[in-house]
């Protein structure tokens, strides 16, 4: 469902002070999750959110692309962090079946682990600096927003 955008419909400021609001929370909120993580478990964000989408993948495997797409990375760069996790013993890198350039990252035992070791934490920790501060109807009104925002930009 599309939002009319007229003049008379929208408040200009109203929308951007949103706007600025947003960012300054997403910037804020990633930050605390991103100390938190290092100080508790040594290990990036940016790692978890990698073991989270792998763990949900069908057979705890994506193609590389996929895992780049899903994270927010470049190509590059998800090469450059899944090298990382192999050596951290976190993920193995496995060539696709009928494609000779293509691989999937794969989480590992110590992958699974991992996550069952940090999601307490960082739930906990999620829930500290962002979800505790909604109610039940903020979070309805929140999810269907976002999921409207996302829709709209693919």
């Amino acid at each position: 469902m599309a939002i009319q955008k007229t003049e008379n419909t929208r408040n200009k400021q109203k929308h951007l002070e949103m706007w600025r609001s947003f960012l300054e929370t997403h910037s804020t909120v990633m930050k605390y999750l991103e100390r938190r993580m290092h100080e508790q478990h040594g290990l990036p964000l940016s790692w978890w959110d990698v073991l989270q989408q792998l763990a949900d993948g069908p057979d705890g495997k994506l193609r590389l692309g996929e895992l780049a797409d899903s994270v927010l990375l470049t190509r590059s760069g998800i090469t450059r962090l899944v090298d990382r996790m192999i050596e951290a013993g976190l993920v193995l890198r496995e060539p696709c079946p009928g494609d000779r350039r293509g691989y999937y990252a794969v989480i590992t035992r110590q992958g699974r682990d991992t996550i069952e070791k940090v999601g307490p934490d960082h739930s906990k920790d999620a829930w500290e600096v962002f979800l505790d501060h909604i109610d039940d109807e903020e979070a309805e009104t929140l999810g269907k927003v976002f999921k409207r925002v996302l829709a709209a930009g693919k």
